[in-house]
């Protein structure tokens, strides 16, 4: 088997958002080896100008490339929509999938034509969103209402996902929504499926009505699938994958965050200085 095909494939975010895309991919790829990397030392992305996290997202995707990583996935929305055209043109030559808040499919979903956009900041004031948002609208005739969820990053971060604080910031973000008329949201950040049921909670008591949320982790995982074996990367062992996590901030964190969230229990290392090996412990 090519050496190529039998490397892992690395997936970042700013925190253990990710870790609902790595979810969608180690199911759909239970073969491959997955390196994931929690830029947690500078979470949150969404309150950082474009610079900085394009900085950082270089740096990351040069520590998993020393790292032997095959093909990259950007699972961070604000990292895809500030960073990732920096990213390919730094390195041509690797595999990159980003991840887009799903406004394609909430647009041909909805009845009602008005769709809520949950975001960071940093994601709904992107040209890249902006762009998109624009076209889909002038093709399908959908109004996006972007909701900027100010601290639920930070929540979610801190594995509050069904605090009162967290509540009272969502029915912030959500009421105005449902107002307006959305019957479907757009979860625009990896971190928000993970108070998804929260976010359903909150919904249901807002409105009788129907109303769809979409999350786009399970389209990351078929693209990667498509894109790995267009380039002819997809493992084909049928030995189980092993997935290792590093992190820029608390490892107990991390390990606590894949055992909660996930009911995994990879190996967690620390990363005291981006893209130099002796910097992990």
């Amino acid at each position: 088997m090519p050496m190529a095909q039998v490397a892992p494939i690395g997936i970042f975010d700013s925190g253990i958002g990710g870790l609902s895309v790595l979810q969608h991919i180690h199911q759909h790829l239970p073969h491959e080896d997955l390196l994931y990397f929690a830029d947690s030392a500078y979470a949150p992305y969404g309150d950082k100008s474009e610079a900085e996290i394009s900085a950082r997202s270089l740096a990351v995707t040069e520590f998993l490339l020393q790292s032997g990583v095959k093909a990259l996935v950007v699972a961070c929305n604000t990292a895809t929509t500030a960073a990732i055209k920096a990213i390919r043109s730094a390195y041509p030559d690797l595999p990159v999938i980003g991840i887009e808040p799903g406004l394609k499919p909430a647009a041909s979903q909805s009845q009602s034509k008005i769709v809520g956009v949950l975001a960071t900041k940093a994601t709904l004031l992107s040209a890249r969103l902006l762009t998109l948002q624009q076209q889909i609208s002038a093709a399908s005739g959908v109004r996006f209402e972007l909701q900027a969820c100010v601290g639920l990053v930070d929540q979610i971060e801190k594995g509050e996902l069904r605090s009162a604080q967290t509540a009272l910031l969502m029915r912030r973000y959500i009421s105005p929504l449902i107002k307006q008329g959305a019957d479907t949201l757009v979860l625009g950040c990896t971190h928000y499926p993970f108070v998804r049921p929260l976010i359903e909670e909150i919904v249901g008591e807002l409105t009788a009505q129907p109303v769809a949320v979409i999350d786009t982790g399970a389209a990351v995982s078929r693209q990667l699938v498509k894109i790995l074996t267009e380039n002819k990367l997809l493992r084909t062992s049928p030995r189980a994958g092993q997935v290792n996590a590093f992190t820029s901030g608390s490892q107990s964190a991390l390990t606590t965050a894949f055992a909660n969230l996930l009911q995994l229990h990879p190996p967690v290392s620390t990363v005291r200085t981006i893209g130099q090996p002796a910097g992990i412990s």
